[in-house]
Order: structure tokens, then sequence, then C-alpha cells
């Protein structure tokens, strides 16, 4: 049979070469091929996309994934074939397996589908029966009645279904004939049939040829010799109590564990009475299971069983005594499952990483469960932490996918660690975990936030260009380029462009121009700041800026004015009192607060201790009594210096002319301007200073009601007021000015005003009423000086007599 074998083996391989491929069914979303075993490397299958009707395999990422640890076929995903990855041997995948079918799936990436494949692995006669032992030795007792029974070991044959054993064959003799018997579930062995009864003395020993054949096209077959021993008499032979032992055991059960205790007994006496026990008829992987002691018959487990491996195992014992008589009995094991094969969990698809808008039931994994047990010890359940935004959804064949219940918030959390828990439902329950990382991809849906409404930043004004005074500052909470923020400033139309600058990047400000308090001092702009994100979102904040004053202004004297004549001066009667107002400085400074406080003090004087200036008033009075040696001429130097750091200052003249009355003033004062004026310049001086001193009485009014209005409407000054032009000049001979200046400081406030008083009239003083001096035409006229406070109701009436002729 071999050698026939060998002979047709050319034509047997081409055979074996060939592909048979079969589309069964594609109804459903399943594809069922079949295919010859032993088919070389990369041979066909078949073509899942014209089978599916499916062009496009490669665009929707089409990929294989096999049921178990090995990938057993490659598809082509621009010609949709399936191919053979490695040459397959069904003997392998599928040992002890009737028929072989390999499971895999289709899984489609873009839009996510699975689909269901069988590939059924045809059995092809590539392998011989083949007996354990080349020579089989019966030692039979002379005195075997006809029609005994002798079992033989049965051959083993790898192959399946007609290409298994399926015939035995003896060879010619006169004494025995073969019988073929099948067991339990399928397998066939023969038995030897005493046809004619053995004489030891004519023939004690027998050599015959046993022939194993299978039902392959061609068939091979395989041969083993069986020797014949022939045996003196032995009267009796062993006999089991039963002739076949059933027993349920469990796979765990543990080692040296005891299934069965077979028992022989053979009536005989002596050594043809004692029998021993051995395995005949039993495949080698149960004799590494089981164990037989020789003489006591029991059989115990030294391996381990495994349901999921084998679920029964069948043993024949032979008990034969001393004198060579055997008898049989069959021990048939059931192995019980139990739990002890944790659910595996197979992932097949993830998504590592999915948007923050994705919608609800979002599709994140793909992975599928199984468990070797069986019945309940082989159901599975899966579940996940009910507190993630996340459900499980099975779909078939323990395929289950995990996808999102509710909409994701990448700043609420940007990354989930989801563990998947698979349990069975034995009696003692066994699970297996798989985690599952999920990122969350940040989408640009918050935009950046100031940490401020307003900034207040200030800056001293005289600043160096490009000065940096403080910094702007926005976060973002989404990531990457949705959270990198700009800054720009808001540009209004209508508005010049402000002196100040934004960094882009960093948020820090910086003024552009050295900034001048009195032209500005504050000014508001508005800060955008914009993230990264397509589209981007932005947001404003206030940015104030605050320019601090600086002592870059000296003061200002406004009375006496700086251009007038040194001749033009004050007029002090002799009789003149302590304390008598002379004259009153009046002075401002542009800058602010500190800066802005005036203090006057005399700096030069004519006569020492014959007058004093206020500090704070600029008042110039009269310290004691005129004496006779008094200088009728008093000139007084006053300085006039602010409290900035450093201090700034000025200085202005008073011409001071002490005289008897104003008669005699006048007098000196015509002389004077005669002298430097013969053409009568006098008449024209004192025409003029009439004029003026009616404008500036008419004036006066006017500007005292302007300001009653004005003071009702407007409680504080937000401005400093503008200087008001130097008076009118004074020439040699003019009459005293007949108003004065009141400058008002707000105490805190870098707000100054200055006042106009209101007109002055005629006032007479007590005790001294007019008296003419000549016995011609007398008009005497009285001209009274006096300052005011803010409320204007306290008079200090001061008066000078000048009589005029």
């Amino acid at each position: 049979g071999e050698a026939g074998g060998g002979g047709t083996r050319g034509g047997r391989m081409r055979v074996y070469l060939m592909v048979f491929c079969l589309i069964c069914c594609t109804a459903n979303g399943q594809v069922v091929y079949s295919i010859a075993e032993e088919t070389e490397r990369g041979a066909s299958v078949g073509n899942i996309a014209k089978d599916l009707g499916i062009d496009a395999l490669a665009a929707r990422k089409a990929r294989i994934v096999s049921e178990g640890n090995e990938q057993l076929f490659r598809l082509n995903q621009n010609t949709g074939v399936l191919t053979v990855k490695e040459s397959l041997d069904r003997e392998e995948i599928c040992p002890q397996s009737d028929t072989c079918t390999l499971f895999f799936k289709i899984f489609f990436e873009n839009p996510l589908q699975l689909i269901r494949g069988e590939v059924e692995v045809r059995d092809v006669n590539d392998n011989s029966p083949v007996f354990p032992e080349k020579e089989m030795v019966l030692e039979i007792l002379e005195t075997a009645p006809p029609g005994s029974r002798f079992p033989l070991e049965s051959a083993q044959d790898k192959d399946v279904g007609s290409n298994s054993l399926q015939n035995y064959s003896l060879g010619a003799n006169s004494h025995f004939s073969l019988d073929l018997r099948t067991k339990k579930g399928g397998a066939k062995y023969a038995e030897l049939i005493l046809e004619q009864q053995l004489d030891r003395e004519e023939q004690p020993e027998l050599n015959l040829f046993l022939i194993a054949t299978d039902g392959g096209s061609p068939p091979r077959s395989g041969t083993a010799q069986v020797r014949i021993v022939v045996m003196d008499a032995n009267d009796n032979t062993p006999v089991f109590g039963r002739e076949i032992y059933e027993v349920r055991l469990a796979e765990n059960s543990p080692r040296e564990q005891l299934v069965v205790r077979v028992a022989a007994v053979d009536p005989d006496e002596g050594s043809n009475g004692k029998v021993r026990y051995t395995f005949t008829q039993t495949s080698e992987r149960s004799r590494q299971l089981f164990k037989l002691n020789p003489a006591s018959g029991e059989i115990r487990v030294v391996g381990n069983l495994d349901f999921e491996e084998a679920k029964s195992h069948e043993m024949m014992v032979k008990a034969t005594d001393s004198g060579g008589l055997s008898a049989h009995c069959k021990v048939q094991v059931e192995v019980l499952d139990v739990n002890d094969n944790a659910p595996e969990i197979v992932l097949t698809s993830l998504t590592a990483s999915i948007p923050e808008d994705a919608q609800p039931r979002t599709v994140v994994a793909l992975f599928s469960v199984r468990d070797r047990d069986s019945g309940d010890n082989g159901r599975m359940e899966c579940s996940i932490d009910r507190d993630l935004p996340f459900s499980l959804s099975p779909t078939f064949d323990n395929y289950y996918e995990l996808r999102t219940n509710v909409a994701l918030d990448r700043e609420r959390m940007a990354e989930y660690n989801i563990t998947i828990t698979a349990m069975d439902w034995g009696t003692t329950r066994l699970s297996s975990q798989e985690s599952i990382f999920v990122q969350v991809s940040d989408v640009n849906d918050n935009p950046p936030q100031f940490t401020q409404e307003v900034y207040t930043m200030s800056v001293t004004e005289n600043n160096s260009p490009m000065l940096r005074i403080g910094s702007v500052n926005a976060t973002d909470t989404d990531a990457g380029k949705n959270a990198h923020v700009n800054y720009t400033l808001v540009r209004q139309e209508g508005k010049e462009q402000p002196d100040v600058s934004v960094n882009s990047e960093s948020g820090d400000v910086y003024i552009l121009h050295p900034l001048d308090y009195e032209e500005v001092r504050a000014f508001e702009v508005e800060v955008r700041a914009a993230d990264g994100g397509s589209p981007p979102l932005s947001t404003r904040a206030v940015l104030r800026v605050v320019v601090r004053d600086e002592n870059d202004n000296a003061p200002v004297v406004l009375h006496p004015p700086p251009d007038s004549s040194a001749v033009a001066g004050e007029l002090v009667p002799r009789w003149a009192r302590v304390g008598y107002l002379v004259a009153k400085v009046v002075a401002v400074d542009a800058d602010a607060g500190q800066n802005a406080w005036l203090s006057y003090e005399l700096a030069k004087v004519t006569e020492p201790g014959l007058f004093h200036v206020g500090l704070h008033s600029g008042e110039v009075r009269t310290v004691r009594a005129m004496a006779e040696r008094d200088a009728p001429r008093q000139r007084l130097v006053v300085l006039v210096r602010d409290h900035g750091q450093p201090p700034r200052s000025t200085t202005t003249t008073l011409s001071i002319a002490l005289v008897d009355g104003f008669s005699d003033a006048h007098l000196r004062l015509s002389e004077e301007a005669s002298a430097a004026d013969p053409d009568g310049l006098l008449t024209l001086y004192l025409i003029a200073c009439l004029a003026c001193i009616s404008a500036v009485f008419l004036a006066t009014a006017v500007a005292v009601v302007v300001v009653k209005v004005w003071r009702a409407r407007r409680s504080e000054a937000e401005t400093l007021p503008n200087f008001p032009k130097a008076a009118t000049e004074s020439t040699p001979g003019s009459l005293p000015r007949s108003y004065m200046y009141d400058v008002c400081f707000t105490a805190g406030t870098i707000n100054s005003e200055f006042q106009f008083l209101r007109p002055l009239f005629p006032c007479f003083p007590a005790g001294l009423p007019p008296r003419p001096q000549t016995p011609s035409y007398h008009h005497p006229t009285t001209f009274s000086y006096f300052t005011t406070t803010d409320d204007l109701d306290s008079l200090d009436c001061r008066f000078s007599e000048l009589q005029l002729q």
C-alpha cells in the first residue's frame, strides 16, 4: 500500500496544490469559502470585494481579523483577493476533528462595519494509516476454541472522513480470519477470529500480516506483523465483572485521584490465576493522562485534564493471567467542564483620539470576548464604570461596541482610562479586564479670558520712548494652537492712534512716545485677546493709562505782570498801620499736586524788616510803622517756589513808593513823567488810567456773574484753566489798578483755579472824610483795594486817597 502510494505521490501532490474555493453564501453579511489543505502559500481563497459587491476596499480601510492568535489569511485591499498566508495543515489546525472551519472577520473602518467569514479546510489524503507498533504479539492457548476473538491494536490515520482508516485486511492463513468492528464515535478496529483450533505441537508460532487501508483516492495503507505465540493449555481465562466502565470526572481533578478500579477474576489456581492489567487500544494522549496499576487494576489521574481539549477518553484494559489468557473491558471517562477559563477580551479596533464635539453614540472601540468553557461557564457579560460617559452595545457573535453617551468636554476631562470587565456566569465567576485609553482632542470652543476686566497702569510724564509699563494677560482653557493667545489694540474709528503698544505674544504694554501730563492725564484703549483656533475666538479688556505728574514747570507770576515797568509800583502812605496790605503776588504752576503747591518769600528787600510776604497767600504787608528814615522808594524781590523734587522757582519785583498822600505821589510821578516827556504825557496817562479803571469795572461785573453760574454747574474743575494774559501795562504816573486777583487751590487735587474778583466800590473808612486840598474846584475821588475769600462775603477794605485837581 505504501509502495503504491509512493508511486502516485507526484500526481497526488499536483492535486493537493490545486485550490478549490467555493462561495457558499454571501447573504446577511457573511461569506463562506472552501479550500483544500496543503494549499501553497499565497493561493487565492476568494475575491471578497466581488462577493460582497464592494469596490473601494482600500478607501474603506478593510482588513482581516482572524479568530485566535495566528493570522492565517491576507487580504489584498486593491484587488479584494483573500489569499493564504501560509500553507495550511488540517491535521495541525484541527486535530481530532472531522470538520475544520476557520473563522475570520472582515473589518471596515470607514464607515465602521464588521462582516463574518468562514473558510472550510478540506481534508486531502496526505497521511497513511500507522500502527503503534510494527509487530504485535498475541499469546493464544492451544485450547482456545474456534470462534475466539482477539482484538488487535488499531492503526491511526490523521486524516478524516473518507480519507481516514476504512478497512483492515489479513494476509492469507489457515487459522484466523479478520472481523472489522466500529467503536463508539465511528473509529474502526479489527479482531482476529480463530477459525481452526491451534496445535502448539504442530505449529507453536504463526506470523500474519495486518493491512490497514484508508478511503482516499488513491488509497493509502499501513502494515504491521502479528506474531501468534501458541501457549500451552490454560483452561480458564480472566473474566471482568463489567464489560464497560463509565466514569464522570471533573477537569480540575488532582493528580493521583482514583478514576476507577477494574477487576478481572480467573478461577485457575497458581500462576494461571494471577491476573495483570495493561492498557490496549488506548491513545497516547490517554496514556499520558491516566495510569493503570498492573497489579490492582486501579486507574488514576497523572496529567492535567482539559475539557476544552477533549471532552471524553476511552481506554481498553486487558487482564492477562500467567498462562497468557486474557480478557478485555472498556473504560469510558467523561470529562466534566469546570469554570477554569476566564473570559478573553480581544480588541479589534480602537479610535485613539476623539474630538470633544463628537456626537453622542459615536463608536470609540470595537472588541470581542470569548470563553473556552461551556454552558454557564462560557456565558459572559461585559461592563464598564457607570460614571464614565461611555456605554457598551452588544452587536453579534460576542462583539461589543464602545460608544459615547453624551457630548465630551476636553477642558473637563482630556483623557479617559476605560476599564472593560468581562465576567462569566460560572458558579465561581471568573473575570478579566482590558484598559482602553481614549484621548479627547481639543476643539476651539473657549475664548481667551483676561485676568482683569480693566487694567490700570501708570507712567510718569516725560518718559523715555518704548517704556514698558506693565502687561495684560489672558488665558485659554483650550489646548495647542487653540490656546495660543495673541494681543492686539482695538482701533477706534475717528480717534488718533494712542501712544501705546501691546506685544502680541507676551502682552507687555509699552509707551511709544514721551507723554506730557499737562496735555493728557489719562487715556483708555481696548485690548483684544484672540486665540489661534479656526475660526479664532476673542475677548476684550480695557487698558487705562494714567500719566503721573513730574515737576517740569516752574511757577508763573500773574501779578504783578512780569513785563510791567519797573517805575510802576504800589503806593503806600506813610501813616499805614502794621499789617497794611501793600500788594498781593499771584502765581500759578501748571503741574499738579505737590508740584503745584507754592510758597512765597522775600529774596531781596531795600529795607529789611519793613515788609513781609505771606508764605502761602503771597500778600505783602507792612511789618511796622513807617519811619522818616525809610527810603521813599522800596524795591522787593519776591521768590515763588513750588514743592516738587527738585523744586522750581521764579522771582518777581515789586516797586513800592512811600508817600505822605496821593497828591505828593502824583506830583512826583508827574515831575518824572514831565522829565521823561515834557509834552504833557502826564495828562495822557491820567486819561488812560481812568479809561482802564472804568473798563476793568465793567469786565469785573460781568466776570462775577459768569463765575457764579459756572460754579453752580461744576463743583470741581477737571483741568487747569488757561492762564490769563498779562494785564495791561502800567506806565509811569498811572493810578494803581482798582482790581486784584484771587488764586484758589483745592488741596489734594491737581486742579487750580484763577478767578477775577468782583468790581470794587468806593469805600470811605470811618473818621477820614474827604477833604479839599485847595480853594479851587475840588472833586475828591476815593479808590479802595480789597481781597476776598471763596464766599466773597468777608471784605478787607483798605483805602488810599487821591485828589485830582
